[in-house]
């Protein structure tokens, strides 16, 4: 509903707040960092200390591991501490671990055991800063604006996803790759010191007589486990996760190994994903309206699994150009279905449940579906060693379509608009 005038003109756009225009610089500048990071792991690990399949495996389970042991617990934490000192501390410890690596490396003493040190640290951090985050601008910013905020960051963190990887892939033409470390470090600090600068009315929540962090977590945990929606959401989503993550520990062995296509080839892939990305989240309003909310949901995790069966084509079409285009077509399509089937699920969820629950609901829920990639890192990087990379890559495809089964069997197809609450 519109404001009416007289109140539209007390509300100071976001672009004239100095709290949200530094808290927004800071987010910026830490997604570009985070994305030639992400860019210069796999680079440093396969190129320049030869990392096997197992390593890989092992390197982005240690990243994802905190998701599965501290996901949980780490959202009524958060809810009982301040949420901005809670990110800026995550800031600075991020900032630590990356900058270790550079320092590593010059000094001649870097071994794959540190990588996985600093990749589990930094994930323990962001779990915890990402918990903050998701419950600050509601703090930050008045309630009618929320959803105009969330537009801008996340607006903002796309265009860094598009842009990161081929900005990283160009920089490793120039420099090595732990020197994008120091860079992925130096977006954590102006993070950091950009949120210093953020004012809020954000004060410590008092404790409730007789709560306790299981109790918190028991009642999300039940919400997910009774809602059969919900439940088929999480199955295959968590299936989809798992063999999204055996593929895609394998993918830099492929284009900076079998492919030879190098940090640039690599950069290119994950910016035309990025690409398809962006276009998903701009179609799925439409494309709700047209298809109707219900179908689009396991139509789109259809076009993100099919889209898998384009990698190990790729590889077996060698190096040259061919492979290089189905790499990206793949990633694309793969990025858009995902993406269109994120939005769906996403907004039944949020719809469906209770807003005292959200929090917790959706803490169970990433436990799972998040919690299961260290698992499928560790198991592809086995099989790629035991059975091979091409082999290991046609396991993910066929896991990629069973993924689908349990949300496009059940009654997806049968609604033109997503529920609002059980049952309606």
């Amino acid at each position: 509903m519109p404001l009416p005038s007289a109140e539209r003109s007390t509300v100071t756009p976001l672009i004239r707040r100095p709290s949200f225009l530094a808290f927004w610089t800071g987010q910026g500048v830490s997604q570009v960092g985070v994305q030639l990071g992400q860019l210069a792991l796999p680079v440093l690990a396969v190129s320049l200390l030869g990392a096997g399949e197992m390593d890989l495996g092992v390197l982005n389970a240690a990243s994802m591991a905190a998701f599965l042991v501290v996901g949980l617990p780490a959202g009524a934490w958060v809810d009982r501490w301040l949420k901005r000192r809670t990110m800026i501390r995550a800031d600075l410890v991020r900032m630590a671990a990356m900058l270790a690596v550079p320092v590593l490396w010059w000094s001649g003493r870097l071994e794959m055991w540190h990588l996985f040190l600093v990749a589990a640290v930094v994930g323990v951090a962001t779990v915890f800063f990402d918990v903050a985050y998701q419950s600050y601008i509601p703090l930050l910013v008045d309630r009618e604006l929320v959803a105009d905020a969330n537009g801008k960051l996340e607006a903002t963190a796309q265009v860094s996803r598009l842009g990161g990887p081929a900005l990283g892939g160009f920089l490793l033409t120039l420099v090595s790759a732990p020197v994008l470390f120091a860079g992925e470090a130096g977006g954590y600090l102006v993070s950091a010191l950009c949120l210093t600068r953020v004012r809020d009315s954000e004060t410590r929540p008092e404790r409730v007589e007789g709560s306790s962090l299981l109790r918190e977590i028991r009642d999300g945990a039940a919400f997910v486990i009774h809602h059969s929606l919900i439940r088929r959401i999480v199955a295959s989503t968590a299936t989809a996760n798992l063999f999204s993550a055996i593929t895609y520990v394998l993918m830099p062995i492929v284009i900076l190994r079998e492919l030879d296509f190098g940090p640039v080839g690599l950069g290119v892939m994950l910016s035309i994903g990025s690409v398809g990305g962006i276009i998903g989240a701009l179609a799925s309003p439409r494309l709700a309206a047209w298809i109707g909310e219900g179908p689009l949901l396991p139509l789109g995790l259809l076009v993100g699994s099919a889209a898998v069966v384009l990698f190990p084509l790729a590889l077996a079409a060698g190096p040259g150009p061919l492979a290089l285009v189905l790499l990206s077509a793949g990633e694309f399509l793969m990025s858009f279905g995902v993406i269109v089937y994120n939005v769906m699920q996403v907004s039944m969820r949020q719809r469906v449940c209770p807003p005292r629950l959200l929090g917790r609901m959706n803490a169970s829920i990433r436990c799972v579906v998040w919690g299961v990639m260290p698992i499928g890192s560790l198991l592809g990087g086995w099989l790629g060693e035991r059975i091979g990379v091409a082999p290991t890559l046609w396991v993910g495809v066929v896991g990629a379509v069973l993924s689908c089964v349990p949300v496009a069997v059940g009654p997806f197809f049968r609604l033109r608009r997503l529920p609002n609450a059980e049952g309606e």
